[in-house]
């Protein structure tokens, strides 16, 4: 799955500069995610690095982006070139 950031997002600017994929940018009121650029850091982390620095826990997975680890590491792979 990919990630989303929730209406509680504080617009704080921790997740957006943790993001490998470059997925995470300012939107018009909170942060957001693209789902087509998510790998949930499958490929470049053990753990997703935006939900661990975010201080109020607002980046669950997304219920309308379902994917595989191995669909995040295909992913990872066609964003990389790697």
């Amino acid at each position: 799955m990919a990630l989303i950031i929730t209406d509680e997002c504080i617009n704080c600017d921790v997740c957006e500069p943790e993001c490998p994929n470059e997925a995470i940018s300012a939107g018009d009121e909170i942060y957001v995610i693209d789902p087509n650029k998510c790998t949930e850091c499958v490929g470049h982390y053990d753990e997703p690095q935006c939900q661990q620095v975010c201080p109020v826990d607002c980046i669950p997975l997304d219920p309308a982006h379902k994917e595989t680890e191995e669909q995040l590491m295909e992913k990872y792979h066609r964003l990389t070139g790697s």
